[in-house]
């Protein structure tokens, strides 16, 4: 094999979701947060639509953050489904993190389905991914809590199908985490020759 594929197929099978709970505590200089945000920007794109947009968060404000999206859980949930660890699990994925980027799709062209624009921001998103595990960084890419939520598009001043497929939380951890597939991969493909 090519050492270029053999390096990238490493990085590829050594990427973890790593729960903020497992890490550290440690700080990711805000240059390395930079460069991984440099390799989002190479994400394929319909049209050189680029509808990725980002907000990080780091230092103080990422438990601040975490702390706002904890009282929208709390302001836009049903008190009969309002889960008090569920509230508890949102502030604490806050206390450990180094950074939190909160990606959004943002709609520019009316003409791209909105599914192209989102698997554009998912492989940004992938690319984060790759680049952290490259450099040792834990992430986890959440969509729980208010993430999904039309309170959280308006936080963030969101229109129309603008959407946010996530955060991801980033930090730096001791634990090591082993990958597994469920399903055999002769079981997920079909050739046709």
């Amino acid at each position: 094999m090519n050492k270029d594929f053999t390096v990238l197929s490493a990085i590829i099978k050594k990427r973890r979701s790593i729960k903020p709970a497992l890490f550290n505590g440690n700080n990711i200089p805000d240059e390395e947060i930079s460069e991984l945000l440099a390799l989002a920007d190479w994400a394929p794109t319909h049209t050189f639509s680029e509808p990725w947009r980002f907000i990080v968060f780091g230092g103080e404000k990422v438990a601040a953050f975490s702390r706002q999206h904890a009282l929208l859980y709390r302001q836009h949930t049903a008190p009969e489904k309002f889960m008090q660890s569920k509230y508890d699990s949102i502030i604490a994925n806050g206390e450990r993190s180094s950074h939190m980027i909160v990606c959004i799709m943002k709609r520019s062209n009316e003409k791209i389905p909105a599914m192209e624009e989102l698997a554009a921001v998912s492989c940004a998103m992938q690319n984060i991914l790759l680049g952290a595990a490259a450099l040792d960084i834990a992430v986890l890419w959440s969509t729980g809590g208010m993430i999904l939520s039309e309170a959280m598009k308006a936080h963030f001043n969101l229109q129309g199908e603008d959407l946010i497929p996530g955060i991801l939380f980033l930090g730096k951890t001791d634990e090591q985490v082993e990958g597994k597939r469920r399903i055999p991969l002769t079981e997920k493909i079909t050739w046709e020759k």
